[in-house]
């Protein structure tokens, strides 16, 4: 052969060697990368499971777990995926987008003689039109759904099913007799949905946090984070080292990591595109009820002769309660008693100790004993009326009532002593017979990729199992996430989206488990007070008795 031709065969050779390397590397790309926003997702593939965070995300520092627990995570992650959304127009335009004025839904026909009776499922067809009033062929919205009876102090959320056609359904048991009004509304148009991904994909940075730094009379403040961006200045890792859970501060000049005092919310960047703003305006396409299309309601008979007590098990709705006379009414059996004096409650609670970790959806919990509880005094532990930590006593009860904030990324002010972990709270606990611990926590971690909460709560579960097996009659109950009244602020750092994604994978972990769920999302959404962060007091209440009714069920259940 020349030496032209063994030049060219060499050049060949080397083309094929950078080819299959780039080929195996793009393969390993489509196993491990694939979006788990799309309806098309790729085969799972059990034999070779990727610990690696995503490249996509790569500003956020995801450890390595276990093969087990990164099985879990991707199954999580397919459990939670969203149908895929629209690209936006270019340029930006409302026209196509979906609008709730000229969507509508229609109550099917009742089968048989054309009567709804208690028992029954009621069903409901939507159509999401856009500006237009044109129908849309996709599907990808966020749509909540309720059925009410405002005089009766009734309601029970429905379960929505997207079509991907622009069409959705929605299904309501039917609980009670009398009227039943539907209520549809358009929490996020699907245009939304993909600036919010967008958005957890981009910035997942976008709250941030501050530390100080302080060494004799020197004090300096960093950014801090879960995920910051490479820069040039070095990175104090503050990962702890109990948990393994993430944690990383800008390093401060001539300062030593261990020199932090303090940690608060630094803020939040708005960094959405122009226009996009447009997709979450209130009153127009954000949180927006949609109108009826023919009745927007029926008259439910009593039920029929021989129909078995409506349960959760052959309730298609999936509900797990309901409202009846303002009082909360679950569908898996339990009986929820009433806890109206503060002797009744001091009944309850006599010789137990009750821990309450979380957010302030959780302190909530603990305002409410505190103050339905006269003889229960509040020990002056000098901290935040914000962040806490608490701690009640009633000595002669011996009644004891804590709470304490969970840790990054908190968004409070809360010096570094008192910045803890749920599962380190729970590693160093005892348990028993006359322990109850509450938990809950999603509002905070919002902003992150889910794959930083579904780790967060994989931790939780390790500790809960092992406080379990030590002390297996420890009562333990978790508070879901709820959805919330919705601004263009609240929807880029807290929108119902992330908290949904979040109460979905909340109730997917904890299955299982000897634990309780008190279901927030369905109590917040059933009831006719509007939808708040911090439910209102009525909502509270009924929260409590349920609480209280784990704590204390009656006998025979």
């Amino acid at each position: 052969m020349s030496f032209k031709g063994r030049k060219c065969l060499t050049i060949f050779l080397l083309l094929l060697v950078a080819f299959l390397i780039y080929a195996l590397h793009r393969t390993d790309l489509q196993i491990y990368m694939w979006d788990p926003w799309t309806k098309v997702q790729p085969p799972i593939i059990y034999t070779k499971v990727s610990t690696h965070p995503p490249k996509g995300r790569s500003i956020c520092n995801f450890p390595p777990l276990s093969p087990k627990d990164a099985l879990e995570e991707r199954l999580l992650l397919q459990s939670v995926s969203w149908p895929e959304t629209p690209k936006l127009p270019s340029p930006f335009s409302l026209e196509q987008t979906s609008d709730p004025a000229h969507s509508t839904f229609t109550i099917h026909p009742a089968r048989g003689r054309g009567e709804w009776h208690v028992g029954d499922q009621l069903e409901v067809k939507i159509v999401i039109s856009d500006f237009k009033g044109h129908p849309k062929k996709s599907g990808g919205d966020l749509l909540f759904a309720r059925l009410h009876n405002l005089k009766l102090g009734a309601g029970v959320a429905g379960k929505v099913e997207d079509h991907l056609n622009g069409s959705y359904s929605a299904v309501f048991p039917l609980l009670w007799e009398g009227d039943a009004q539907v209520e549809v509304t358009l929490v996020h148009s699907s245009e939304a949905i993909t600036v919010l991904n967008r958005l957890t994909s981009e910035q997942p940075d976008r709250v941030f946090f501050k530390s100080m730094f302080r060494s004799g009379s020197r004090s300096q403040t960093t950014i801090c984070n879960v995920c910051l961006r490479p820069t040039q200045q070095p990175l104090c890792d503050l990962t702890d080292h109990r948990t393994g859970d993430p944690w990383f501060c800008y390093k401060p000049n001539n300062m030593s990591c261990d020199t932090r005092i303090t940690h608060k919310m630094g803020g939040y960047k708005q960094n959405i595109k122009r226009w996009e703003d447009k997709l979450f305006q209130v009153r127009v396409n954000l949180k927006v009820h949609i109108r009826a299309s023919g009745p927007a309601g029926v008259t439910v008979l009593p039920k029929k002769k021989g129909q078995p007590e409506v349960k959760r098990s052959i309730v298609k709705s999936t509900a797990s309660g309901y409202y009846y006379q303002g009082l909360w009414r679950p569908l898996d059996g339990t009986k929820v008693r009433q806890f109206n004096n503060a002797s009744a409650i001091t009944q309850c609670l006599k010789g137990k100790m009750v821990h309450l970790y979380g957010d302030s959806t959780i302190r909530q919990w603990f305002e409410f004993l505190n103050a339905a509880l006269p003889d229960l005094k509040e020990f002056n532990l000098v901290s935040s009326k914000q962040t806490g930590p608490f701690m009640a006593l009633d000595y002669a009860n011996k009644i004891k009532v804590t709470f304490r904030c969970h840790g990054p990324p908190i968004r409070f002010g809360v010096p570094i002593g008192e910045l803890r972990y749920i599962a380190n709270e729970l590693k160093d606990l005892t348990g028993g017979p006359n322990t109850v611990i509450v938990f809950g926590i999603w509002s905070h971690l919002g902003t992150f990729p889910i794959e930083v909460y579904i780790r967060r709560l994989q931790r939780i579960r390790s500790e809960v199992v092992r406080l379990l097996d030590r002390a297996p009659e420890t009562l333990i109950i978790i508070r879901t996430a709820n959805p919330k009244a919705l601004w263009l602020y609240e929807t880029i750092t807290n929108s119902d989206w992330f908290s949904l994604q979040r109460d979905q994978v909340l109730r997917a972990i904890f299955k299982g488990l000897n634990v309780h769920l008190i279901d927030a999302w369905e109590m917040v959404l059933a009831h006719i007070l509007p939808n708040s962060l911090h439910p209102q007091p009525p909502i509270i209440k009924n929260m409590v008795d349920v609480l209280l009714s784990y704590t204390c069920p009656q006998k025979g259940h």
